[in-house]
């Protein structure tokens, strides 16, 4: 570090911040800033940024920033030298008057370069033509102004849910921010750095802990920011360290149990307290009974709490809580917790209770009530479709159309119940707990649930022929409905998840092996919504649409795009060996003659696509020359049984690997034989050769991709 750098530190103090948004808007604040003053070259190259959050503050640190940010060297293009010069090489009106207004009027001179200390006129050539150009030497910014422009154009910039209008001074709504803001703390080393920014003239004091600690405390320098503020103000403003900090006190205080973190909800109390203090708390085990979806849900979403599970995942009578506060006695703070807690699940309870009173099919009139799509009808509507499509799909994965009927019939029903009306997140899980009370098939009551899955990326599918057969369903529907009204996704825009449907029906199809063609299921989709005018029937847009998330799913296996182009180009029926036969193109582009053959391939495409129409229905022997073009013939007689035989049983790798054996005749017919001859007997023939030598090399995938 020189005399010239030191660390920078930004802190805005506010009122409580919005716990979910808050370690976005923390990183954001501290990049955008960065990236504000090293646009203003303050920033050194290895300067290291570090974002700092607590629920009422953002805060930023930068190591090796300038103080005044380094001279620049501007380059003007004046005029061109024709207008800056008269006939006699004196200088024009025109030059005096533009130099004038950029103070260097004393460069006005008849020479055609001349320089006044670091400022240079001179006249250069730029496409045929002279021009008149003007070097000066900038004086760089000094911090000040640099970091208040910063600041200004980071703050509006900010990705922030709502803006909140309030007044900094006065009477007045003057100011625009997430959260009221009430100082701004600024130090360059130990330096005040003396900007204005949301009507808050910076400084260098700082608000401790709410609560347990005193209200302003001053920042001798940025290196003493975090360990006065962990020492005297009872703050930790790492985010990343408070979470670790959460995360092994509630590990701690768990006692060997499992506890249940999910990474948001982690991230949630994090953004909730400054000075974290795990306690554990505990309910009557008679809750228990209810089941322990709904149980973590209460705890989670209502109370922030984390819920613990033993060995077995069975959910304990346990709770941990973080406090913001690290009293003496802590006894208060967790009765006070345990009987809000008591409330929170005796209506969790009261809702189980009361739903199993009715039993689930019961409940599908009330569905007539619900709208699903203002153009597509009611949610009773959509089972009816979803019905039509599970006893359809059913024989083609396997599965009992019977159940998978019961399973559509029922799959919706448990939107109508108070639970799923109070917790949106357990649609399908209780459908599957209602249907197993009122003694349904337990394939049904899994169908209900699971035929929402995958609920993401990587989730799990569904394990059973009818849930496979209720998903599918599921998804197709509102595939096809949503394609047919105009409603498909468009550029980031997916606001129905149809690209996560149509993903699930891609996994399904793969990964649980259903020899069923995305083309079947898409015609047997549209054909569900006969009765529904404002669905236009186009299969193709939506086939495409498939088939484009079957590419991306490809490439997430790490499939490259011409090895997945090879497979996909031809809209394949069954994709669910498309990862088998990717696997077998991937062998055979290891192979020394994969390239050639490929070459090959993509040149009797081409010549197939422009005279395709010109080839004899089958060669005729007697037309074959006894050189090239008989060994060709022969090579593809050969070649073609045995090909068909392992692509049959799914032989892929081996299916290509017999290809290899035909390089040196294909290479041989190309040097030797003019495939356009003159005599249209004998080019009608040569093209039916190749015709089917294309059958025997693309009967896995079409090797022409694979061409450099």
């Amino acid at each position: 570090m020189t005399a010239a750098t030191a660390a920078l530190l930004v802190e805005l103090l506010t009122e409580e911040l919005p716990p979910k948004a808050l370690k976005r808007l923390s990183d954001a604040f501290a990049e955008m800033l960065s990236t504000e003053l090293k646009k203003r070259t303050f920033l050194a190259p290895d300067s290291v940024v570090n974002a700092y959050a607590t629920p009422r503050r953002l805060a930023v640190v930068i190591t090796q920033v300038r103080n005044v940010a380094p001279d620049s060297e501007i380059i003007e293009k004046l005029m061109p030298a024709k207008v800056a010069f008269g006939f006699d090489g004196e200088p024009t009106n025109a030059l005096r008057k533009k130099l004038a207004s950029l103070g260097r009027e004393h460069l006005a001179t008849r020479e055609r370069e001349v320089s006044d200390g670091p400022d240079r006129r001179y006249t250069a050539g730029e496409g045929g033509a002279e021009y008149v150009y003007l070097r000066r030497l900038a004086k760089g910014q000094p911090l000040q102004q640099g970091l208040e422009e910063s600041l200004e154009e980071t703050i509006p910039k900010l990705p922030i849910p709502k803006v909140m209008s309030y007044a900094a001074t006065g009477y007045y709504n003057d100011e625009k921010f997430i959260r009221p803001a009430h100082r701004l703390v600024a130090l360059h080393g130990p330096n005040v750095v003396p900007v204005k920014v949301l009507g808050l003239d910076a400084g260098r004091t700082t608000n401790g802990h709410r609560f347990i600690a005193r209200r302003d405390i001053d920042i001798s320098g940025v290196e003493a920011y975090l360990p006065t503020l962990e020492a005297e103000g009872k703050v930790l403003p790492d985010f990343a360290k408070r979470r670790s900090k959460i995360v092994r006190e509630l590990n701690a205080a768990a006692s060997g149990a499992t506890v249940i973190m999910p990474d948001d909800l982690l991230d949630e109390v994090t953004a909730l307290v400054e000075w974290p203090k795990v306690y554990t708390g505990g309910f009557a085990a008679s809750f228990l009974e209810v089941p322990h979806e709904c149980l973590i849900l209460t705890m989670q979403h209502n109370q922030r709490y984390f819920a613990l599970a033993d060995a077995s995942g069975k959910l304990q009578n346990r709770f941990l809580l973080v406090s913001n506060v690290d009293p003496r006695d802590p006894e208060a703070i967790i009765r006070g917790n345990e009987r809000v807690l008591r409330a929170r699940l005796a209506d969790a309870k009261f809702f189980y209770d009361h739903d199993r009173r009715q039993a689930l099919a019961s409940r599908i009139d009330r569905l007539r009530n619900v709208v699903y799509h203002g153009k597509l009808g009611s949610q009773a509507d959509r089972v009816e479709r979803l019905r039509f499509l599970a006893t359809r799909i059913a024989p083609l994965v396997g599965a009992d159309p019977s159940l998978a009927d019961r399973a559509a019939t029922l799959a919706k029903a448990d939107l109508v119940t108070d639970m799923v009306g109070e917790f949106p997140e357990l649609q399908g899980t209780m459908g599957r707990y209602y249907a197993l009370h009122d003694g349904e098939p337990q394939a049904v009551a899994a169908a209900i649930e699971q035929h929402y899955w995958p609920k993401a990326a990587g989730g799990s599918l569904p394990d059973d022929p009818v849930a496979q057969a209720a998903a599918l369903a599921d998804k197709l529907e509102a595939l096809a409905g949503l394609f047919g009204i105009g409603q498909a996704p468009t550029g980031d825009k997916d606001p129905y998840g149809l690209r996560r449907a149509a993903l699930g029906i891609i996994r399904i199809l793969i990964e649980c092996q259903r020899s069923v063609s995305p083309a079947a299921l898409v015609d047997l989709a549209y054909e569900a919504f006969q009765g529904v005018p404002a669905v236009k029937r186009d299969r193709e847009p939506l086939l495409d649409f498939l088939y484009e998330r079957l590419r991306g799913y490809l490439r997430e296996l790490g499939f490259t795009a011409n090895q997945v182009a090879a497979v996909v180009d031809s809209r394949p029926p069954e994709i669910h060996v498309t990862p088998a036969r990717l696997e077998a193109v991937r062998e055979f582009e290891r192979l020394p003659e994969a390239q050639a053959l490929a070459t090959a391939n993509k040149r009797i495409a081409n010549i197939l696509r422009k005279s395709a129409s010109e080839a004899a229905a089958a060669v005729d022997r007697s037309l074959l020359g006894n050189g090239a073009e008989h060994d060709l013939y022969a090579k593809v007689q050969t070649l073609l049984p045995v090909v068909h035989s392992h692509v049959d049983r799914g032989e892929y790798t081996e299916a290509l690997r017999v290809l290899a054996s035909a390089k040196s005749s294909v290479d041989r017919f190309f040097d030797d034989v003019l495939v356009m001859a003159e005599d249209p007997a004998l080019r009608a023939n040569r093209l039916a050769l190749l015709r089917g030598l294309a059958e025997a090399m693309n009967g896995v995938a079409d090797i022409s991709k694979l061409a450099v």
